[in-house]
């Protein structure tokens, strides 16, 4: 990357800007940040460049038969890691498993999708997914077309989308305030406190009154989530489970089974002493774990993910399957508070992340970066079957972008939450 060439144009602007913005800055203000701001802080700088010599980059990874022979743990780029038995064995280390032992619970699964369904997955994220009846971020301010704001996109005669706002009729009813995002701090969801959560408000979103009607192309990079399975409502960080659940499609489904069942969970937790497994337990995930709720995210360069824990779902243990597509992420996980320094780690397409357990599952976690200009070489290369035309304008999206699929139950296998809907 440019960034990172002294003499280079980017690296000059860089810092040009930097000098600028930090004229008059207090300097004692970094003292103040927890540990996982300031880690946020370090590798979201784009002056100077990250030191990305403490991030884990398995792809570094190196091993013989004698640290294998030694228990299988040793070091990456300074973290702590370990190289777990699974399921499945190819070779190219696909179909390897790695945790990190200051992280219970989580599992790296490098490249275990194979180049061919990442770009199957990322036709299906833009072309299948992103439209009705599924939620994205857009639909609260447009009226996105019927055959999908990815299609619209590809048409050379697609009009204008219009607003909401615009178009009263059309618009949400009931909905919340239209002033600024307020922060919301939400309970963790649990058997007890279900029925509470599940009759609590959850307005509809205020159409902005200030968007203007735009094309299907100036939108599809405003393009950021879309929902999968049960309706999750942003506004109080709960799932809205009036408007039922989702369709969960199949092959999204059956990666993410096929990546918990091809991890060895008793040497993830089997000498593990943790609280906070109530009746759900690791050994029955490979007959149990049943993923029906979900968002695909869709990074553009400069956006982020800050520091966040999930805790909407009423299985607070069961396990999270993330897929990243596209360009690179650096992927921060901490503890259960700001103050556990988080481990960074390099997140590339076909890599698979699985959270799980008590303490990952209820981890502060996010992305302060997405790198520029990691584009896999198969994004941009005729593969077998596949017509190089029709794959094009995904290339040209996916240059600057990273998709992330990520996955999870619900519910507790057992668990009746008395819900009256169809699936």
């Amino acid at each position: 990357m440019d960034i990172y060439d002294l003499s280079s144009a980017a690296y000059k602007k860089a810092r040009r800007q930097y000098l600028k913005t930090t004229k008059n800055r207090n300097e004692d203000l970094d003292a103040e940040w927890t540990p996982f701001r300031a880690a946020e802080k370090k590798y979201k700088a784009r002056f100077p460049p990250p030191d990305l010599s403490h991030v884990l980059d398995l792809t570094s990874v190196t091993y013989d038969a004698e640290t294998l022979a030694s228990g299988r743990i040793f070091y990456c780029n300074g973290v702590e890691i370990k190289l777990l038995e699974t399921n499945e064995s190819t070779s190219s280390g696909v179909g390897k498993a790695f945790t990190v032992p200051r992280v219970p619970g989580l599992v790296i699964l490098p490249s275990f999708v194979s180049p061919q369904d990442q770009r199957r997955l990322v036709r299906w994220a833009l072309r299948d997914h992103a439209r009705h009846p599924n939620e994205t971020n857009l639909d609260a301010h447009y009226i996105l077309p019927e055959e999908g704001l990815w299609n619209a996109h590809l048409s050379s005669d697609a009009p204008l989308v219009r607003t909401r706002a615009c178009n009263p009729e059309l618009s949400n009813t009931k909905s919340g305030n239209s002033g600024p995002r307020q922060l919301v701090s939400n309970t963790p969801a649990d058997p007890a406190n279900f029925q509470s959560m599940l009759h609590s408000p959850k307005p509809l979103p205020a159409p902005s009154p200030t968007v203007s009607p735009a094309s299907p192309t100036t939108l599809i990079s405003k393009l950021r989530w879309a929902n999968i399975g049960w309706s999750y409502h942003w506004g109080s960080k709960q799932y809205d489970f009036t408007k039922g659940k989702g369709h969960v499609d199949s092959e999204i489904g059956a990666i993410c089974k096929r990546a918990v069942s091809s991890v060895n969970w008793k040497e993830v937790f089997g000498q593990s002493d943790e609280e906070g497994w109530s009746d759900e337990h690791w050994r029955s995930w490979h007959e149990t774990y049943e993923p029906d709720a979900g968002i695909v995210n869709y990074y553009q360069i400069k956006d982020t993910l800050m520091a966040h824990v999930d805790r909407s779902e009423v299985c607070a243990t069961s396990p999270l399957v993330s897929i990243s597509l596209g360009n690179a992420a650096i992927f921060l996980i901490g503890g259960l508070t700001r103050d556990v320094e988080p481990t960074a780690i390099l997140l590339r397409s076909g890599d698979v992340v699985i959270m799980s357990g008590p303490a990952c599952r209820r981890a502060y976690h996010g992305v302060p970066r997405i790198l520029e200009d990691t584009l896999p070489e198969h994004f941009s290369l005729k593969l077998d079957g596949e017509g190089l035309s029709s794959w094009t304008s995904y290339e040209l999206y996916m240059r600057t972008t990273r998709i992330n699929i990520n996955v999870r139950q619900v519910f507790p296998k057992g668990f009746d939450p008395g819900l009256q809907v169809e699936n």
